[in-house]
Parts: structure tokens; C-alpha cells; sequence
């Protein structure tokens, strides 16, 4: 079932549920691209074939915002607009053990393995890196792990994954990066919270929110 959490003409945006891929692999499972086509052809009686452009991607054991553009136009329009990074994303995680201090800038220079699908983040720039910045502040302790609200200046691959492992916080249930178990559906406790962009037809900014996934985990993290 998709949750919808913004849709007009030009542009649909869903929570993610993880496990669900944005684009197809070689898994050959159902992508949530394709779902949200179906769900458009339906809901509108659309004849033929409906397109939809993917312009941002999230891991798939990640779960929340994902925004796709309508049409060819706005594909363009939106792709330029991550591009120049004129968009805020926030991400919540949850980590493990509880991490200290509660606000700080990470700034490390990552370098991807394909082999592997994995980042390795370094201290100083080495050869094929990447520049990687992220900001985090604590918003809840927990008794054996802490909640975190991430704002990223740069989009690189597997980026806050990979960063705060570095620093010995893995996101809870990632074992590729870390984490000393898994969850039991083999998401990771990686959400992310908020897209906020210009809208391409009024220029109004716009902020679209996605609620955590309905688990335990978040209940526990985000209860008063």
C-alpha cells in the first residue's frame, strides 16, 4: 500500500517503505517506481503508458522521502535543482551505543568499492575520494542508543552510513556497516525525515515530511 505524501501534476511523492527499491535491479523485483506508475494510471484512467521520472534514489533497507517528477520537463527542472543542491534533506537514524556530543559537523573524504557496494570513509583526502559533510544533533537518548537528526551538504554513496560508523556509531540493523545484529526485517533504522524543495512552477519552498516506519524502534524513540 502506498502512503502519498505530496502529489499535484507536476510532481508524487511517497514514504518509502524499507525493503522497497526505488529503481529496478538485477533482483527483478517490483521497484517503487513502478508501483507509483500503477498507482497514477489507475487513480487518473490514464491510456498507455505513464511516465515518471526518478530524480533522487535511497538505499533500499532505508525507508522515507522519495520524490518523482511527472514529466520530462520537471525531471529536468528537479535533476538541476539536487544538482546545485538547493534542496534541504533531513534524515533521522538511530544508533548505537549513545553517541557523544549531541551536536557536531563530521568532514571526511569518502572512496566508493563497487565490488562490495560499500563507502570506506578516510580522515584526509586519498586518491578517487570525495569530499562527504554531514551535520547531526541528538534529539533523544535511549538506553543503549540514541537518535539522531542528520542534515547532509553532500550526497555521496552510502554517505551517513558509512561516516558515522567511522566514528563507531553504526545505524542500528546495518550490518554492512557494522552493526552487531540485524534487524528482523532486514531494514536499518535510517528515515529520511524530510525533502524540502522549490517548487518549479510557483518557486514556493516546500517541505514534504515523512512519518517513521510503524515499529517499536521509532515508538520507543520518538515517545515523550
Amino acid at each position: 500500500m502506498l502512503e502519498i505524501l505530496y502529489e499535484d501534476n507536476h510532481l508524487i511523492a511517497v514514504n518509502k517503505m524499507a525493503g522497497d527499491l526505488v529503481q529496478g535491479d538485477q533482483t527483478g523485483d517490483e521497484p517503487l517506481v513502478e508501483k507509483v506508475k500503477t498507482y497514477i494510471k489507475k487513480k487518473y484512467n490514464k491510456p498507455g503508458a505513464v511516465f515518471l521520472g526518478v530524480i533522487h534514489r535511497l538505499d533500499r533497507p532505508t525507508s522515507g522521502v522519495v520524490l518523482f517528477a511527472r514529466t520530462s520537463k520537471f525531471l529536468a527542472r528537479m535533476n538541476q535543482q539536487f544538482k546545485e543542491r538547493k534542496t534541504d534533506k533531513i534524515y533521522w537514524a538511530i544508533v548505537s551505543p549513545s553517541i557523544s556530543p549531541p551536536t557536531i559537523t563530521l568532514t571526511h573524504w569518502l572512496k566508493r568499492n563497487p565490488k562490495m557496494n560499500k563507502s570506506f570513509a578516510h580522515d584526509r583526502e586519498i586518491n578517487e575520494s570525495k569530499k562527504a559533510i554531514l551535520h547531526y544533533k541528538k534529539i533523544k537518548n535511549l538506553d543503549h542508543y540514541a537518535v539522531l537528526e542528520i542534515t547532509l551538504e553532500t550526497g555521496r554513496h552510502h554517505q551517513i552510513r558509512s561516516q558515522l560508523t567511522h566514528i563507531g556509531f553504526p545505524i542500528k540493523g546495518d550490518l554492512k556497516y557494522g552493526a552487531k545484529r540485524s534487524n528482523p526485517d532486514s531494514s536499518i533504522d535510517l528515515h529520511a525525515r524530510s525533502l524540502t524543495i522549490d517548487h518549479p512552477t510557483t518557486k514556493e519552498r516546500v517541505c514534504i515530511t515523512a512519518p517513521p516506519p510503524a515499529k517499536p524502534e521509532w515508538s520507543f524513540a520518538l515517545s515523550d
